[in-house]
């Protein structure tokens, strides 16, 4: 039943990201941030616990940029909140 909701949030966590990659207000940079994060997230290199702490400490990294959004930012901070789960 874990690993289904884990399963879950991560595609949940994934969806989510993708939505702001394909917003045409999100600044190129933090597309090509997320979309490289989107990749990681897919691939099976890693547990899926290893991809979600290092997918949080990269959101951490790029909601901290000035030019990002603020709406932009509290999604990915809703990202961050699923992929805590």
């Amino acid at each position: 039943m874990d690993a289904d909701n884990n399963k879950d949030q991560l595609n949940g966590a994934i969806q989510t990201l993708a939505e702001v990659v394909t917003n045409p207000s999100t600044p190129k940079m933090i597309k090509k941030n997320i979309t490289e994060l989107i990749s990681e997230l897919q691939s099976d290199e890693y547990p899926k616990s290893i991809r979600a702490v290092n997918a949080i400490n990269v959101l951490d990294d790029v909601t901290q940029d000035p030019n990002m959004p603020s709406y932009v930012r509290v999604t990915l901070w809703q990202v961050v909140s699923k992929l805590e789960g």
